[in-house]
């Protein structure tokens, strides 16, 4: 039982004032006291009122939090970055939402596939810090937005995209060349199913989940075998591929359709093969059978 210490007077015998006695929240898992019990389990009376009434224990919210210099301005989980990302995140996709849906219904314009794309990139990036705020919350950092530490192939690549947009909206022929109501459909589609089977994925794998590849074995580790993880092997990876190259279908670039989709594949074929020559280490025949009834839904990968 958690105990408390307390006084029924704030002042000695001398009439000398006490200094204030500290009241520690009662630990985990044990019943909260409705009355102060001394360390002899001698109850004490609180009050000087013939009705004793039920003094409450003090929320926890009003304790200060304890310090932890990760959370200031420079450390792994800076609030103030993390506040400053969200809200640069959110404008954009309000900011966004509101021009692509003025120039495709209101003022229709071929410039309504930049901020569409704005859209598919400023919801990514949300998720992937919300997904592991939620479900992986030991591992989250400020970093966990993979805004700025995603490399910068990943940067240029989206860079390049958002150029190819902005060139060709001057070219309305060659713009046009191979972009149908169908392909956008498709685009839309390949976007939004990769973008939830990413996500689930990181919620499903939960603190296993890492974006980087991990050549140690921790005691947290377990297979992932359930959900997505039981239809094919790496669904975040599989999530990710088809997202991007989506996201290129829907805005009609050309160029970077292609790139995207021959980069991307040289990039998850390496990585799979390492990672999984890990995995194998890690849980050895487990994996083994594991990969063998299942694939990874990437053409020619795995």
């Amino acid at each position: 039982m958690a105990r408390l210490s307390a006084t029924s007077s704030a002042v000695d015998t001398n009439g000398h004032i006490k200094e204030p006695t500290t009241v520690p929240l009662p630990a985990e898992g044990d019943v909260p006291l409705s009355k102060p019990f001394s360390h002899d389990d001698t109850e004490i009376s609180t009050s000087n009122n013939d009705d004793d009434e039920e003094t409450p224990l003090p929320s926890s919210d009003s304790y200060p939090v304890s310090h932890d210099p990760t959370l200031l301005p420079g450390g792994s989980r800076d609030l103030c970055f993390i506040g400053l990302q969200a809200f640069v995140l959110g404008s954009l996709f309000a900011l966004s939402i509101c021009a692509t849906i003025t120039l495709v219904f209101v003022q229709p314009s071929r410039w309504w596939r930049l901020p569409a794309f704005a859209i598919c990139f400023s919801v990514f990036h949300f998720m992937e810090f919300w997904t592991t705020a939620a479900y992986n919350t030991p591992s989250c950092r400020a970093s966990s937005f993979l805004l700025f530490n995603n490399g910068k192939a990943y940067a240029i690549a989206n860079l390049l995209a958002a150029l190819e947009i902005t060139i060709s909206a001057f070219f309305p022929e060659y713009q046009a060349i191979g972009v149908y109501p169908t392909t956008i459909a498709v685009g839309l589609t390949l976007v939004i199913i990769g973008q939830f089977v990413r996500s689930m994925a990181m919620v499903q794998a939960s603190t296993n989940f890492n974006h980087i590849v991990q050549s140690e074995r921790k005691d947290t580790h377990v297979l992932v075998t359930k959900g997505f993880y039981s239809v094919f092997r790496h669904p975040s990876y599989f999530g990710f591929f088809w997202w991007s190259i989506g996201t290129q279908l829907l805005v009609g670039n050309k160029v970077c359709l292609v790139g995207f989709a021959v980069v991307l594949w040289k990039f998850f074929n390496r990585r799979i093969a390492i990672e999984e020559k890990h995995l194998v280490m890690f849980f050895g025949d487990d994996y083994e059978n594991y990969r063998k009834r299942t694939g990874t839904l990437m053409p020619f990968i795995g």
